[in-house]
């Protein structure tokens, strides 16, 4: 009798898609089921380490730089290593999923660099993670065009050199994929899927091209997060006979532990760091959710009256720029998300000029780059940096030694004038329900009252609510803030939605589901640390 075959070290726990062998190819899985194998283990260690550092956080109400590493910080010989010429200029990055349409606008944007998302801006349906993966072999073979069904129009690359370079944003360490698991049926952590797939893949026709595998980091916590991914890109450049170093990584500083760790996170990928980001409602998300029972000192008011001129956001970025140029690393600035309108010339003009403000602000506080979420953005915060930066590809000569950031300013929350509003609550709850909505339906960068919104901010909405609720706000109307006051909002709005929309539309999208959720996370007596969690269990396809 014949020997039973080995198992496979991936199953593979979906409807087959188009093409998908090219992309889940045995040699491929194996790669992916290795990392799994070595590095999982370490990441559920971690996971735990971030639910007993919120314990303590919500024991003392406090967060400081951490002493046992204080010799790396005041240590002034070290850097990171040198930036490759492909990362050199990134005055301009533009971001987005990895649908196919998106994949080619995105590289012939005229930005210098494409953040190519299967994080926030995406929603990971078994669709997207594996076609998204199709679609970028097809963009570095030059096998890819696009013709809209709607509109008959054709999208084709422009010349190679015309192109923007790709950083790729894997999923988060919290996230699994739920259609690849080991032999003992455990899903496969997201980050290592999307990570894995795509460095398996490209790593060396990319080097061929004279590039690299460059990622974005998201949601690192930690140094020791950090740490674990710089053996992820040591371990896989081994693996696959890729030369050390090959591997740059950008990680964006949008939780408020990370926010204390900055050099730290640069010390421990200093082979493969090239930047650290500084995002926005991320890290307002993360104060929330690091602070929500330490006080009225930590209520953020409407997330729209935060502005990045905030003196705790000002701490933040300015730590940030001084924290990277010292270390000899890029440092990226946050997020235009207007998209323009088609219809309304004035919406257009008043927004472009609050965009041209705050990239005037970032080149002006020694960024070397930042982001835009439309096309149209593109030569408005190019003409930002070329003022500064002229022919240069950076400016880390600033060193920004006038900065002087203590733990305090990091965590000035109360200082804000603004208040919350009854206006807020209800644009909480309106591009919470819509948000998610979308996400549930496989889309996970939406066009919500002008603003390109992603997973990020459906959490800083919801995130409000909850903290709002539990802190007994009262709003500008005289209102407090209560679950019965969600509730009311939130039934509101979708009446709103089925009268707009009409009955046929209304039953054809994911809005009851939406609703629902949002307010499961919104108003649960325990905090949800990610409503993509709870999301990703409901998630079709």
């Amino acid at each position: 009798m014949s020997a039973s075959a080995p198992s496979p070290p991936v199953v593979v726990d979906a409807e087959p898609l188009p093409r998908q062998e090219e992309v889940l190819t045995d040699a491929a899985l194996a790669f992916v089921a290795e990392l799994h194998r070595r590095f999982t283990p370490r990441r559920d260690e971690l996971l735990a380490r971030r639910a007993e550092r919120r314990a303590e956080i919500a024991r003392t109400a406090t967060l400081d730089f951490l002493p046992e590493t204080a010799a790396i910080r005041a240590d002034d010989s070290w850097r990171v290593a040198p930036c490759p010429p492909a990362l050199q200029d990134r005055r301009v990055e533009i971001t987005g999923p990895t649908d196919r349409k998106m994949t080619i606008n995105a590289l012939n944007s005229g930005a210098r660099v494409w953040l190519a998302d299967f994080e926030d801006a995406s929603s990971p349906t078994w669709h997207n993670v594996v076609l998204g993966q199709l679609n970028l072999i097809d963009a570095y073979t030059r096998n890819i065009d696009f013709t809209d069904p709607a509109s008959g129009k054709s999208y084709a690359l422009r010349p190679a050199e015309e192109l923007a370079t790709v950083v790729v944003r894997p999923r988060g360490w919290h996230l699994d994929e739920r259609h690849l698991r080991d032999a003992d049926g455990r899903r496969i952590p997201g980050a290592l899927v999307d990570f894995g797939l795509y460095f398996f893949h490209n790593a060396r026709r990319l080097l061929d091209l004279g590039m690299g595998p460059y990622f974005y980091l998201p949601k690192l916590e930690s140094h020791l997060e950090a740490r674990l991914w710089n053996d992820v890109f040591v371990f896989a450049q081994d693996h696959l006979g890729i030369p050390q170093g090959t591997v740059r990584a950008t990680v964006l500083i949008e939780t408020i532990t990370a926010a204390f760790e900055m050099e730290e996170i640069l010390y421990e990928l200093r082979d493969h760091a090239s930047g650290l980001n500084a995002g926005r409602w991320d890290y307002l998300f993360s104060i929330i959710k690091n602070f929500r029972d330490a006080g009225p000192e930590f209520v953020l008011p409407d997330r729209n009256a935060v502005t990045m001129t905030a003196p705790f956001m000002r701490a933040y970025t300015e730590l940030l720029v001084r924290t990277c140029h010292r270390r000899g690393a890029h440092a990226i600035g946050g997020m235009a998300a207007f998209i323009p309108s088609r219809r309304d010339p004035e919406v257009n003009r008043v927004a472009f000029e609050k965009v041209r403000a705050d990239k005037d602000r970032e080149a002006g506080d020694g960024f070397d780059g930042s982001w835009v979420a439309h096309p149209d953005l593109v030569p408005i915060a190019m003409e930002s940096f070329d003022k500064v930066l002229g022919d240069r590809p950076h400016q880390k000569d600033r060193l920004r030694e006038d900065v002087e950031v203590e733990a305090a300013d990091l965590l000035a929350v109360g200082s804000l004038d603004a208040k919350p509003t009854y206006a807020g609550l209800v644009n909480a709850v309106q591009v919470g329900i819509r948000y998610i909505e979308a996400w549930l339906r496989g889309l996970g960068a939406v066009a919500i009252f002008h603003l390109m919104e992603d997973a990020a901010t459906a959490e800083i909405s919801r995130s409000q609510v909850w903290q709002w609720i539990n802190a007994g706000v009262v709003l500008d109307n005289g209102e407090r803030v209560t679950a019965d006051l969600a509730r009311r909002v939130a039934a509101d709005d979708l009446a709103h939605l089925r009268a707009e929309l009409g009955e046929d539309a209304f039953a054809a999208g994911r809005w009851r589901q939406a609703h629902d959720l949002f307010l499961t996370v919104a108003l649960d007596e325990e905090y949800t640390d990610f409503l993509t969690l709870p999301a990703y269990e409901r998630l079709e396809g």
